[in-house]
């Protein structure tokens, strides 16, 4: 790996690399890994551990994430990659000409307009279902005896709990709505740090799932519910959505930079705006005629880094939907050398205006995992916009996701409202590899931050030689819209001013959160040893055996 001996570089690091051999589970919660390595120790696999991470993280860490949400994975399972994109469409009973009935010109961001098909408990069926060892009720038994018994909530889950409970008590009124905070703020207000909490009807949730193999959330009694509950409200999620509901196996997408393979999901993900902006910074470095990096001074590189980003989005944000309404070589376009050339061909010292507009936020939750045979999953799942949409399935726990606001209503646009269309998805799991051979899964949540993050952290961890932990740590920039861009407190002072000398609208911004939290698993490739670290800005770790 290149080394730099810069004034800026290597950034301090806040906390040391783990290292095991026989498995690892990273993620945001602490609760949530230690029941993925319970699985671990129980004979489980990769996958396993994986299934039982993420329905613990519905319970632990409820403001990103529910059983109402979406999910995605990468498993590398027997020398193979495998894609599955757990991503609900539309309700059939919902298109373009019901909104404009109400007068809607954009899709509103809470209630039931923009609830899509939940497509998170899926996701752990079909895993279960073609990988796991282990039944869905042992690995589903640690979230529902956490929903059942209780926790102590963590800081900062208590701190992005409550800054969405101000959101939504001043956003969302009405009966409809009851359910979020009888659910999530049963005492009037959010839990605080080390506070108990618990969910009934979350556990009895998990327990029915897990004891179907998903089939009540689909085809039975919760579905049932959640059809009552829509019905009640005006909403158009129906039984039937539900019911024809299932997950899809797809290839993932590749692009090739430093000598390792970049793997992203395919769309209606945005993961190839990472490697858009991957393919785009190796053309502008390795053919642009540079003298090396190894002598610039890093505000260069940041710089088209930045440019990099907004040229991958300036397209992407346009060109990315479900994939049955994209032009087929649309995506081999989008990555090919030639594409790649052009925009390249477009960075200068100075910062772009590009033809993009200010993309939303978003709460999410990333895993990574990892076993003693090579098996690794990469894996992520959200509701959209900290707790979703505001609707509660009464006496469930299921908060149902927002993930149609990504919709746009303008006909014309690629990622229009259909019925039963998927619309652009932000979470995206993220995996490496190099000759064939696995070297780990690695994910920044964080709605439009995280193909920014994706590309921060490997390019710190290949161009910059960071381990997984350093790199993890080192303070990121957010491109936000136009030229600004945010940055943390510990960003280097003397770069921030460089990069405002070459146009770039730069802003400190004091909210973690903002920045993505990322986990990453790194395989080595003589030994076997698992190298892992997590992300400072949220209450994880990397529980190891």
């Amino acid at each position: 790996m290149t080394h730099y001996d810069t004034q800026y570089y290597p950034y301090p690091s806040r906390r040391t690399a783990v290292y095991a051999k026989r498995g690892m589970v990273a993620t945001s919660q602490h609760l949530a890994a230690q029941a993925g390595l319970e699985m671990l120790k129980q004979g489980g696999n990769a996958v396993d551990a994986a299934i039982a991470t993420a329905a613990c993280l519905t319970v632990v860490e409820p403001s990103s994430n529910g059983i109402g949400g979406d999910a995605f994975a990468l498993v590398w399972m027997k020398d193979r990659l495998h894609g599955l994109n757990s991503s609900g469409p539309a309700p059939q009973g919902l298109s373009l000409e019901a909104l404009r009935e109400q007068g809607l010109t954009e899709m509103p961001m809470y209630g039931w307009t923009p609830v899509t098909v939940p497509g998170a408990p899926a996701a752990w069926a079909e895993l279960a279902r073609r990988f796991a060892r282990l039944p869905l009720t042992t690995l589903l038994a640690p979230a529902i005896a956490y929903a059942e018994e209780g926790y102590a909530v963590s800081p900062t889950t208590s701190r992005s709990w409550q800054t969405a409970f101000a959101e939504y008590r001043a956003a969302v009124q009405g009966e409809q709505y009851q359910s979020w905070f009888e659910t999530f703020a049963p005492q009037g207000r959010a839990p605080a740090p080390g506070e108990w909490w618990r969910s009934p009807g979350h556990a009895a949730t998990l327990r029915s799932i897990a004891e179907t193999g998903g089939e009540s959330f689909y085809r039975g009694e919760l579905a049932g519910r959640i059809d009552a509950y829509s019905r009640q409200y005006g909403g158009y999620l129906r039984a039937e959505d539900l019911a024809a509901y299932t997950p899809e196996w797809v290839d993932p997408v590749s692009g090739s930079y430093r000598g390792y393979d970049v793997w992203e999901l395919p769309p209606n993900g945005q993961g190839i705006v990472t490697l858009m902006a991957l393919n785009i910074l190796q053309q502008r470095e390795d053919g642009g005629g540079n003298s090396g990096l190894e002598d610039e001074l890093v505000d260069a590189r940041t710089h088209r880094e930045l440019e990099a980003i907004k040229l991958a989005f300036e397209d992407g944000l346009w060109s990315i939907t479900d994939p049955r309404h994209m032009d087929e070589a649309r995506v081999a376009e989008l990555l090919s050398a030639a594409y790649a050339s052009r925009q390249a061909a477009r960075i200068g010292d100075q910062a772009l205006l590009p033809h993009t507009g200010k993309p939303p936020g978003g709460g999410t939750v990333y895993l990574a995992t990892a076993d003693g045979e090579g098996n690794m999953v990469s894996y992520i799942q959200s509701n959209y916009m900290e707790f979703g949409s505001g609707l509660v399935v009464p006496g469930t726990g299921i908060g149902l996701h927002n993930r149609g606001h990504t919709f746009s209503l303008d006909p014309n646009h690629p990622n229009a409202l259909a019925p039963g269309k998927r619309t652009y998805h932000t979470i995206i799991p993220g995996f490496l590899s190099r000759g064939g051979r696995a070297i780990g899964p690695f994910g920044v949540m964080g709605a439009f931050m995280q193909p920014q993050g994706h590309l921060q952290v490997l390019r710190q961890m290949l161009d910059y030689g960071l381990n997984p932990q350093a790199a993890l740590d080192a303070p990121r920039w957010k491109w936000e819209q136009g030229r600004k861009v945010l940055i943390e407190p510990s960003f280097p002072e003397q770069l921030a001013q460089a990069l405002r000398d070459r146009g770039h609208e730069l802003e400190v911004a004091h909210n973690s959160g903002l920045f993505g939290r990322g986990q990453i698993i790194w395989r080595d490739e003589d030994s076997g040893v698992l190298c892992a670290g997590t992300d400072p800005r949220c209450d994880g770790v990397a529980a190891s055996w």
